[in-house]
């Protein structure tokens, strides 16, 4: 065997080496949470601020739930006339910002008002393990995109001491929208000590004047982890 071979043979045995480390390192245990980011009609097909193919994450999500012994479930939960509403502000449309105390706020379609069918979690959804149901954006002055804590940086869900109360170290995040909940709540995973890992495939984004890209990067700058379902499921 020349020289040359033997690099080659070493070099792939390396790969492939790191492969089955980076693989088992993505199982879920014990100390691991799935964090299911607003799933709820207001952001599917048919509902007030419908995110594109929204609907797609459910059967991904419901492949991979049964991996995890812990998981947590969000829901957007207004007042209906939130400060993040378009109609709350005369002279408002949707999409376009306002100054909030607590910095720039995007002024969304009315979505999610507490008790109505568009705040429902999606009746598909099917999460067996689901212990905890974390509603967020229920003060009326506050937008809380984040699981783990309110727009303003201060106010906290509880969240993050809930899952360290039960050991946890890791969490996956998925659901509704890549590049608002799911990112919000991806970094302040990170800032709050976990390691995070976003499911890429089992996210669908709204994707709002670049806001996908620079969520994409704030979350590897941030040093979360992106793979997809495949990494903890493999392939059908």
């Amino acid at each position: 065997m020349t020289k040359t071979i033997r690099t080659v043979l070493a070099f792939v045995a390396g790969v492939l080496s790191c492969a089955v480390a980076m693989s088992a390192e993505l199982v879920p245990t014990s100390k691991s949470a799935l964090i299911v980011v607003d799933v709820q009609n207001c952001f599917v097909e048919g509902g007030s601020l419908a995110v594109k193919d929204g609907l797609a994450v459910v059967p991904i999500i419901n492949r991979i739930a049964p991996r995890f012994a812990n998981i947590v479930v969000t829901q957007d939960w207004h007042t209906p006339d939130h400060a993040s509403f378009a109609s709350s502000h005369p002279g408002k449309k949707p999409f376009e910002t306002t100054r909030m105390p607590y910095g720039e706020q995007v002024l969304w379609p009315d979505h999610c008002v507490q008790g109505t069918e568009g705040a429902a979690l999606v009746k598909d959804l099917d999460l067996p393990t689901a212990q905890l149901i974390i509603r967020k954006g229920f003060h009326r002055d506050v937008d809380s995109y984040s699981a783990f804590e309110e727009a303003d940086h201060k106010t906290s869900t509880g969240l993050a001491a809930y899952l360290k109360a039960r050991g946890i170290d890791t969490v996956y995040v998925v659901g509704l929208a890549t590049d608002f909940c799911v990112a919000w709540t991806a970094l302040d995973a990170r800032k709050a000590g976990f390691r995070t890992v976003l499911i890429e495939d089992a996210t669908r984004a709204i994707d709002l004047n670049g806001s996908l890209a620079a969520s994409k990067a704030a979350m590897k700058k941030a040093g979360v982890t992106t793979i997809t379902s495949d990494a903890l499921v493999g392939k059908d």
